[in-house]
């Protein structure tokens, strides 16, 4: 007599013939699909960050950083090593001072912040430029200029017009109150308008 009800019932994934035994393996179609997903999963990862590489994200800044510093370097240099002054040719004509040559204008500086008039005397720095000479120096937004070396500075015209005849490159030391009350001494060495 054969004992059909205490037969056991096949595993879920398993052949309900019989067919999984010791040497025949289990077969599991859900795991194809979860494969399926991770594979591409993985691709897709790979793919974006070949075309975040390739199109340098991050690398580009941080390399615009540093040709933008190595350039004011280079300024630096330049003002603390003076240059002899060459003779002009005997043909050519000496300039007046009244007009002056493309070659004795010199170029315009900039200190890389955003300035407004102060409620009181002083400039109120409302941006910093980040890489620039304020930035550098230490100026944060919300400080008060109150001195561009021995110039006063009254509004945010009276900075415009000091950092105008600054040369570009040589370090001017900066009177600032800062938010807390605070005064401080920064030293800023104004950059070249591009």
């Amino acid at each position: 007599m054969e004992h059909t009800a205490l037969r056991p019932k096949p595993m879920p994934g398993q052949d309900p013939g019989g067919g999984t035994g010791p040497g025949v393996p289990a077969r599991r179609p859900h795991a194809a699909r979860r494969r399926a997903r991770r594979l591409r999963a993985v691709l897709f990862a790979l793919f974006v960050g070949t075309v975040l590489v390739l199109s340098g994200v991050g690398i580009g800044t941080v390399g615009a950083t540093v040709i933008g510093m190595s350039k004011l370097a280079d300024l630096q240099r330049h003002a603390q090593v003076p240059t002899p002054p060459t003779p002009p040719a005997p043909h050519t004509p000496t300039p007046s001072l009244a007009t002056p040559t493309a070659s004795a204008v010199s170029p315009a500086a900039t200190l890389g912040l955003e300035a407004v008039d102060a409620d009181k005397a002083g400039a109120l720095v409302v941006g910093v430029h980040v890489p620039g000479p304020a930035f550098t120096a230490g100026l944060v937004r919300g400080d008060v200029l109150l001195a561009f070396g021995r110039t006063r500075i009254d509004s945010a015209t009276d900075l415009a017009h000091a950092v105008a005849h600054a040369r570009p490159g040589v370090g001017i030391v900066l009177t600032v109150r800062h938010q807390s009350g605070g005064y401080q001494q920064l030293t800023a060495i104004p950059g070249v308008v591009t």
